[in-house]
């Protein structure tokens, strides 16, 4: 184990060096010395390694390859909006460091995360609610009504939604995995379990289509859904789920299509964005632009026009990345991306329990998602979606909770002596 600390502080070490060494590029290429900008970076630097001297204090033996990992994301994300944003760098910082208490606190309150399974139900209810509430409340912003604002503070229910839906999911799952497993009812070629045992899975394909219609919201309507496709998958180990779910959302988003016209014009814009380049395609117009401007090796940060993007450091910011760092650039961010994934697919193997594993691949599977579908977006692989870039994008509410996911998969992570070898 002592190795693996010396390697995870040399990683922190060298996200450091990334960090501070990104800051000083930026100022040196503006020609400013912002040493503000260099104070908070090296704030946050010493901060890392107080996280990882208290968790590893404390014996915690998680994977040493987590936290550095996002470490190393939060550096280039900071980095990229302080070259697009300057202003909004102490606030994000902020948001890290609140980040940091949460994935230390979740890093050890979700040691026993199998005694959560007994309150399922009231998980549940929670992640219900939080996504009824950005529904009910929730502010157009973006064109995405998934913000409420409560006096100065705005945020995402959606992102902490994620948290409750998935240890809802792996309890339910986990307790009617051998009736999801075995045959049930005959359709033709495809089987499924009785009704009641997959209602969940209606429910959640019911309330992603209302999120998809109220809050034109696809991205995360996807995501949700997805989610619990994938987590029924896991359980089951049937295909069936994936093709029938697949199918039902389908169905749904192409009965959305035909009847709201807010739904048609984003499919319009995926599909022919050059039909009004000035007007509603203009974002992913312009970051179709940014990518092929970067080319192989970048413009080099400071040296691009990425501002020319609308909203770029939240929704764009993977934009930025290809254009001022180009291929090498976007696709070694997308590397750290499924190594970090890999990893926690690799602790819910490992989990020496099958909820424990639920919930772990239900993360991966989440954070798989998300990224995928952000990235699809900009890149019009996929409709314009309104979801952040884990670790990377700009905003509080994805910031803290992905930190929170973090501490849970470095939970879950972590050898006990009843855990699978």
């Amino acid at each position: 184990m002592t190795e693996h600390l010396r390697n995870e502080r040399l990683l922190l070490l060298i996200v450091s060096l990334v960090a501070l060494t990104g800051v000083f590029s930026i100022n040196l290429a503006i020609e400013s010395a912002n040493y503000f900008s260099v104070a908070v970076i090296a704030m946050l630097c010493v901060c890392w390694f107080i996280v990882h001297a208290i968790v590893r204090g404390k014996g915690h033996k998680g994977d040493p390859l987590l936290f550095p990992l996002a470490a190393l994301l939060v550096a280039v994300g900071l980095i990229m909006i302080f070259r697009l944003k300057p202003n909004l760098l102490i606030y994000q910082a902020l948001w890290v460091f609140i980040g940091l208490a949460a994935f230390v606190f979740s890093a050890f309150f979700f040691r026993k995360i199998e005694r959560l399974a007994d309150y399922k139900y009231i998980f549940g209810v929670l992640g219900v609610c939080l996504l009824l509430t950005a529904i009910i409340f929730g502010v157009d912003i973006g064109g995405n009504r998934n913000w409420v604002i409560l006096g100065p503070v705005r945020f995402q229910p959606s992102e902490f939604a994620k948290l409750f839906i998935v240890i809802f999911l792996a309890a339910y799952l986990n307790d009617r995995r051998e009736v999801l497993a075995l045959a049930g009812n005959r359709y033709g070629p495809i089987t499924i379990p009785p009704l009641r045992f997959i209602a969940p899975l209606l429910a959640v394909w019911g309330l992603t289509m209302v999120m998809f219609i109220l809050q034109r919201d696809l991205g995360s309507a996807l995501l949700f859904f997805g989610i619990a496709l994938l987590m029924t998958y896991m359980a089951s180990g049937r295909l069936n789920y994936v093709i029938i779910g697949s199918f039902l959302f389908l169905l749904g988003s192409l009965v959305c299509y035909k009847l709201y016209s807010h739904v048609q014009v984003r499919v319009d814009i995926w599909l022919n964005p050059w039909g009004d380049p000035n007007g509603k395609a203009y974002q992913i117009i312009q970051s179709l632009f940014a990518f092929g401007a970067g080319g192989i090796l970048g413009s080099g940060l400071t040296f691009g026009f990425p501002n020319l993007i609308p909203e770029v450091h939240t929704d764009f910011v993977f934009s930025a990345i290809g254009e001022e760092m180009g291929l090498v650039g976007s696709s070694a961010i997308i590397m750290i991306y499924i190594i970090l994934i890999y990893r926690a697919f690799k602790a819910a193997i490992s989990s020496g329990e099958n909820f424990n594993a639920l919930v772990a691949g239900g993360l991966a599977a989440a954070t798989a998602l998300q990224i995928f579908i952000i990235i699809g977006g900009v890149t019009k692989f996929l409709p314009l979606t309104g979801i952040t870039l884990p670790f990377i994008s700009y905003g509080g509410s994805s910031m803290v909770a992905n930190f929170i996911f973090l501490g849970m998969l470095f939970a879950i992570s972590e050898k006990r002596p009843n855990d699978a070898k």
